[in-house]
């Protein structure tokens, strides 16, 4: 089997590479390297890496047209809430036009794939206030990248269900684990954390940090994509989560505790476009047999002694 990865170096798309790997697939990874770096690919020998635009419509005609994968993962994006807001032509670019002329390319020349799996964002379901949000919970995204993704669900379910692909969206909560960038404009709350502790800096927090979310330790995400995958799941959405809200001071608090450091913050008025509150439902993924293998502190305690053990190497 082939597997085509788009976004295959950056945090999440390296770490399903590897395991795609180790399952036997063969590879091929397309990443412009904008946030991704080929040091996340530890089987660089074993993939075959294209440095590219997936916004690149004939270049990517032409890999359909040349690799034929049998499996497709679409994690390349531009995951920043505030970059969408400065640049959202870009980001509809990235986020939504490249997934469709996939989609179209794969219609046109009827490649007969097993999956199309897009990766949607929490994001969607915006601030209304029903709690857990489950797939089929109203949506209201209060930011171009939200409201990219949620238009781009749509194109993918429904090009699943008219031309008879086999296409599936999950939507990821907050993912955290080894090989996010800190210094990424892109990064996660916890990797910024883990920077801040690290080196003794300062720690913004915006807003009061009452805000709550459901964090997913970047294992988990691989062992749900795989079940999904190994399911045959189609024309559906599933969200990608622990089922379990946490408000960022309870966070702060308890990396504090796993770390023994104190961190000095600063405060700041809370960000246009961010949520409020989150958490999922994750009904859906149990049902495919899905059981986290790490809570939150014991993720968090496995990506501190990780950091550090690299800072000493």
């Amino acid at each position: 089997m082939k597997a085509l990865v788009t976004g295959g170096a950056g945090f999440i798309g390296s770490h399903l590479v590897d395991h795609l790997v180790e399952s036997g697939f063969e590879v091929v990874v397309v990443d412009d390297l904008s946030m991704g770096a080929i040091s996340n690919i530890k089987h660089w020998e074993q993939i075959t890496i294209y440095v590219a635009d997936v916004c690149d419509d004939k270049f990517m005609q032409q890999l359909l047209a040349d690799e034929r994968p049998d499996y497709i993962y679409f994690l390349a994006a531009i995951a920043s809430v505030a970059d969408s807001i400065e640049r959202p032509a870009e980001t509809h670019a990235v986020n939504h036009t490249a997934v469709f002329n996939l989609l179209e390319h794969i219609r046109q020349i009827r490649l007969p794939i097993k999956q199309f799996l897009f990766t949607s964002s929490a994001a969607v379901y915006g601030n209304l206030p029903e709690l857990p949000k489950r797939e089929d919970s109203r949506v209201a995204p209060v930011s171009p990248y939200a409201i990219d993704k949620y238009a781009t669900e749509r194109f993918v379910l429904a090009y699943g269900e008219l031309y008879d692909l086999p296409t599936v969206c999950v939507r990821f909560f907050n993912v955290y684990g080894p090989r996010q960038n800190p210094s990424s404009p892109y990064s996660g709350v916890l990797s910024i954390l883990t920077d801040c502790l690290k080196t003794q800096r300062p720690f913004t927090l915006f807003g009061d940090g009452t805000q709550t979310r459901d964090f997913v330790y970047v294992s988990d995400v691989i062992k749900a994509l795989w079940l999904i995958t190994e399911h045959q799941v189609q024309h559906e959405v599933i969200n990608i989560a622990n089922g379990l809200e946490t408000s960022l001071n309870g966070i702060i608090q308890m990396y504090q505790e796993i770390a023994g450091q104190q961190l000095e913050i600063k405060r700041a008025e809370q960000r246009g476009g961010e949520v409020d509150h989150s958490v999922a439902s994750i009904g859906k993924l149990a049902r495919l047999n899905y059981e986290s293998e790490w809570p939150l502190r014991r993720g968090l305690t496995k990506y501190w002694e990780g950091e550090c053990e690299h800072a000493r190497s």
